[in-house]
């Protein structure tokens, strides 16, 4: 659900025997290419294991290098170096090897004397291919910006930027594209594409609502309700198959949600108040505008608990969005809508457990309360190991439900206790694990390390990764994907399937016209409003990259509720004629929702087409990354 920008992971310069470095049969099926710096002791160390891969692929495989220096004095010069002697006489791979085999550091002259070995002219005045020379590596440099090269080396297979290990053995394995290696991927490439999530749950819901309108319609709805649960001796705990995805499943999203509110407010884009004031402000207005109009709308009555299906945005569907329509869209703008719907999930969390729980038992309610204390003991006590949390969370869930509140709040509450850290000392880390290595490297030597390292090797190794991230960022790290391509689907083909029968919204016209006006009006005039009363009362700044064009068509895409609306929907309308008449309005509202935001959004006039991407120095993430 996180809607960060990954680097691009194909390489923007296809090979070109014509103009690229190719050390092998030029038509071979197999290709790797690499970025990499002469001055880089890590690419010193790969020039070995390149060796080893075309002795053991020989023919197949044709080996590209391409530049990419880094920020060390003698780097830019040595590349320099290189691309003259191929223009000078196709003596490319030849300097090549002698600046592997003398580097990473140069002494001063050394260059210069392998420069006269090669029969190269002196670099003063730029003569010969000096100045042609410089002008390649600047080209490389930039198709390295391009593919998204952010350290050296960098290697491509087959067009893709390789991010596995960079010993002989994967990169075999990698370049002779088994199975496994396909499949992941495939699959890496499909998570890191932002509108997956969206398209995906879109794809969960349309297959729901096909099942829900054929002829197996009927049971399709009846397995959701077909009970599940446990028994022991003369006890049993069962619940319907759907709840256990509502109230179970959606454990693990709130958990995310949580998660991710958490990292937004302490180090994310609402840590600081200037910067979060005008989301915040945004996010207020778009949820109670269309709270308003939803209660103007509906009469007293039971229908009227149903306001809170207008107050929250579908984060997957508002993110799919953005990206497809690409530049169109200002950065500042991306921001500012990612952090307006973090402030309303943690709204919509509150709602939930105010509004949308049943009678509570004080005993569970006191037994709920103690798990929470235990778990902020853990906590206190820097205890990090997951299982304890894993445990008590488990317990919590139970104690929440049958204290009548929703149990899904278990997942906030483990967000809110799970540890953080500071941020690491990276560079003492890297010099202990480089301490680590090395002495196993001692050992391999004399002969003593036959099956890897060893046991109190892999042990710090272990304790090193372990201190790199904290628990509560690992732990949305390994369960964001969970959430986003199973719990998410599973929860739409659960309770999306609705059938459009003769009568479905017979007597619940008000019904849906409030659900449809608040997601689809209240929400971005609500948003519009509040911010620029924020602005005027100088509360908060609007970024001058985006307009308010452009701020309206983001709050008109907030109104894709979808899957918090239907969620609060199932627990506000235990009717299920009146649910079916709120899946239908909340399916409608998010389609005009989406729509509407797409169409605001999509002129790019020239006034509010200024330039809000600012580039970054040349280089700056791969020298210090390699430096």
């Amino acid at each position: 659900m996180s809607a960060s920008a990954p680097l691009p992971v194909r390489l923007d310069r296809p090979v070109d025997p014509a103009r690229d470095h190719v050390l092998g049969d030029p038509g071979a099926d197999l290709t790797l290419v690499e970025y990499g710096s002469y001055a880089c002791p890590h690419c010193h160390a790969a020039h070995e294991v390149v060796a080893e891969l075309r002795d053991r692929l020989g023919a197949r495989l044709r080996y590209v290098f391409r530049q990419r220096p880094i920020r060390a004095e003698a780097a830019r010069p040595a590349a320099e170096l290189a691309e003259a002697a191929g223009l000078a006489g196709d003596r490319f791979w030849q300097a090549h090897d002698l600046l592997m085999r003398r580097g990473p550091s140069f002494a001063p002259g050394e260059l210069d004397a392998i420069a006269r070995e090669l029969g190269l002219p002196p670099r003063e005045g730029g003569a010969g291919p000096w100045e042609a020379a410089a002008a390649r590596v600047r080209e490389d440099v930039e198709s390295a910006r391009r593919s998204g090269v952010h350290l050296t080396p960098t290697f491509f297979i087959g067009g893709r930027r390789y991010e596995g290990p960079w010993d002989a053995s994967s990169l075999t394995e990698a370049l002779l594209g088994s199975l496994g290696h396909r499949l992941h991927a495939a699959t890496v490439d499909f998570a890191r594409w932002a509108p997956s999530t969206g398209l995906l749950l879109l794809a969960a819901t349309a297959l729901a609502v096909a099942i829900a309108s054929s002829p197996a319609g009927a049971a399709f709805t009846a397995g959701w309700q077909a009970p599940l649960g446990l028994s022991l001796g003369g006890h049993a705990f069962a619940l319907p198959l759907v709840q256990w995805v509502n109230d179970g499943l959606l454990t693990l999203f709130f958990l995310v949600v949580g998660l991710e509110i958490k990292r937004e407010l302490t180090v994310g884009r609402l840590a600081r108040w200037r910067a979060a004031a005008l989301p915040m402000a945004a996010a207020i207005g778009g949820m109670a505008a269309p709270a308003a109009l939803y209660l103007l709308v509906v009469p007293a009555g039971p229908l009227a608990a149903g306001w809170g299906t207008t107050i929250s945005t579908d984060t997957a569907f508002a993110v799919a969005i953005l990206v497809l329509l690409g530049d169109r869209v200002p950065v500042d703008l991306r921001v500012f809508l990612t952090a307006a719907v973090i402030v309303d999930d943690l709204v919509a969390i509150a709602v939930v457990a105010l509004f949308y729980s049943g009678a509570v038992s004080v005993p569970w309610l006191l037994a709920a309360a103690a798990v929470t204390a235990l778990l902020a003991g853990l906590n206190r006590a820097s205890i990090s190991a997951a299982p304890p949390y894993a445990a008590l969370g488990v317990l919590l869930w139970a104690c929440l439900h049958a204290a009548g509140l929703h149990p899904t709040l278990a997942g906030v509450i483990l967000a809110v206790v799970t540890p953080t850290r500071p941020p690491p000392d990276l560079r003492a880390l890297t010099g202990q694990a480089q301490a680590v290595l090395e002495a196993e490297l001692r050992r391999a030597r004399e002969g003593v390390l036959r099956h890897g390292p060893s046991e109190p090797a892999l042990r710090a190794l272990d304790a090193i990764h372990d201190r790199i991230e904290s628990p509560a960022s690992k732990l949305l790290r390994t369960l964001d994907p969970w959430a986003s391509y199973a719990v998410l689907p599973v929860f739409a083909l659960a309770n999306a399937g609705v059938a459009w029968v003769p009568g479905a919204l017979d007597g619940r016209g008000r019904l849906v016209a409030a659900i449809v006006l608040g997601l689809v009006a209240g929400k971005p005039l609500g948003m519009v409003v509040a911010a620029r009363l924020a602005v005027r009362a100088g509360l908060a700044v609007k970024p001058a990259s985006y307009a308010w064009r452009q701020l309206a068509g983001a709050g008109a895409l907030a109104g894709i509720g979808f899957t918090m609306s239907l969620f609060i929907a199932g627990q506000a309308f235990p009717d299920p004629a009146d649910f079916r008449a709120a899946k239908i309005a909340i399916f409608a509202a998010s389609l005009l929702a989406g729509v509407l935001g797409a169409l605001v959004l999509w002129p790019r006039r020239a006034a509010e087409a200024a330039a809000d991407e600012v580039p970054a120095p040349e280089g700056s993430e791969v020298d210090a990354a390699s430096g």
